[in-house]
């Protein structure tokens, strides 16, 4: 069992790799990189901080994004364990926020899929992680 979640960390890291790369460059696919730099515009005006006054430039947001996935994928993917479960959290967060942005555009429920699908199978590997307690010599 431990193979499949072995298997499933280095695809997983590998799949955010491939999407923070689409979001830094058109070189993957120039299509879908203009669609994304539509969609953060619109992602930022829902910023979760903008109730506070700040709204971030869409096409930083955009890179700032696709940073924070191709480090944190790699990461997931070929990191040392302790890099593994800190890029699992900022992944989570990612989704989270991603999840909050579709929901606050009021976008259809359909389009959450991906995004809640990623959140489930992180939140597997993290809770996989935490093994029972040994049992005592006496239980």
């Amino acid at each position: 069992m431990a193979a499949v979640f072995a298997a499933l960390r280095v695809l997983l890291g590998l799949f955010f790799l491939l999407t923070g790369a689409v979001k830094l460059s058109d070189r993957l696919s120039a299509d879908l990189h203009r669609h994304m730099q539509a969609q953060f515009g619109r992602f930022a005006d829902v910023f979760p901080l903008a109730e506070f006054g700040y709204k971030p430039e869409p096409g930083r947001y955009l890179e700032a994004v696709g940073w924070v996935e191709v480090v944190a994928g790699l990461l997931l993917a070929v990191g040392p364990q302790l890099l593994q479960e800190l890029s699992n959290f900022v992944l989570t967060a990612v989704m989270i926020g991603a999840i909050y942005t579709l929901l606050a555009l009021k976008e259809p429920v359909a389009t959450c899929v991906p995004a809640a699908v990623c959140l489930g199978l992180l939140l597997l590997l993290s809770v996989r992680g935490r093994a029972a307690p040994a049992k005592g010599k006496f239980e």
